[in-house]
């Protein structure tokens, strides 16, 4: 069990994920790096919308692997996370066999591999090469599915009843994101290389601007940045997210705007924040 590492160094981390356009700092880079070479899951907690579902894609894209995805929520239960059996498949097996076969027989039969639907965690544990799982919105689920997502972190194999123990050829390397609307248990966390994310500072915005947004001026970016900086500063109900202040960037150059005034700061704030509230609020701070 076990992988070639990704990476080779922090540095080398930096450089790849650059290569598909995601800017890592240091600390982002040398967790990554860690996670890698020590085979731990990596925990990123921070508000939605700073990066932590996207750096695991860029880790997939940077590294060539296959990307799972578990997007976690209220009543996620083991068969959606796990595996389940194909039940309309079973009962026309059932149906088709009954009159020929026992019962015994029937049921070896439809309890076989071509009946398992395999979930994002079983998938991960049976890929024949290393994949990269994302495992969304950890804080969503309940404790006991939590549970549930530790047990298979910390063993890498699953006891089906009726086709035995599988246990990973290769450990993926895993992200979890918790926008932290909810405590993790400790055990979670001691499993897991934390790594806090937050909104970038206004120079790593611009940067991020710069690679993301095809032609678009320096000294434009580093405004949109300042603006979209003080924007978050108000008491918002949902802050603009990285991915939104993009949008809003191409939609400032769609419009031909190379400069930002009051004017189109105004006209395009529904591009930057999703709640009528939070525009008026900011409306009216950029009247005063």
């Amino acid at each position: 069990m076990g992988a070639m590492s990704r990476f080779g160094s922090a540095q080398d981390v930096k450089g790849k994920l650059e290569g598909v356009r995601y800017l890592a700092d240091d600390h982002l880079a040398v967790t990554v790096y860690l996670a890698d070479r020590l085979d731990k899951p990596i925990l990123c907690e921070g508000p939605a919308g700073v990066g932590k579902t996207e750096l695991a894609k860029a880790i997939a894209m940077a590294t060539g692997q296959r990307l799972l995805r578990l997007q976690c929520y209220e009543g996620l239960d083991e068969a959606k996370a796990l595996y389940e059996w194909n039940y309309k498949k079973q009962l026309l097996r059932i149906q088709a066999d009954s009159s020929e076969h026992e019962w015994r027989a029937v049921e070896e039969d439809i309890f076989a591999e071509e009946f398992l639907l395999s979930r994002p965690l079983l998938s991960a544990i049976r890929a024949a090469e290393p994949v990269v799982l994302l495992i969304d919105e950890v804080d969503r689920v309940e404790v006991e599915t939590e549970a549930l997502l530790l047990e298979v972190l910390s063993e890498w194999q699953v006891s089906i009843p009726e086709l035995g123990t599988i246990a990973a050829q290769n450990l993926p390397l895993v992200v979890l994101t918790s926008n932290n609307t909810r405590e993790l248990s400790e055990a979670l966390k001691r499993r897991c290389l934390f790594l806090h994310m937050d909104y970038p500072d206004i120079q790593r915005e611009r940067e991020i601007i710069l690679a993301r947004v095809p032609d678009i001026d320096a000294a434009f970016a580093e405004q949109i940045a300042a603006v979209v900086r003080s924007v978050r500063r108000f008491d918002l109900k949902k802050a603009p997210s990285i991915s939104e202040t993009l949008d809003w960037a191409r939609t400032l150059l769609l419009l031909g705007v190379d400069r930002l005034d009051t004017r189109a700061t105004l006209d395009t704030l529904s591009l930057l924040l999703k709640y009528q509230q939070d525009i008026e609020k900011v409306q009216r701070e950029l009247v005063v």
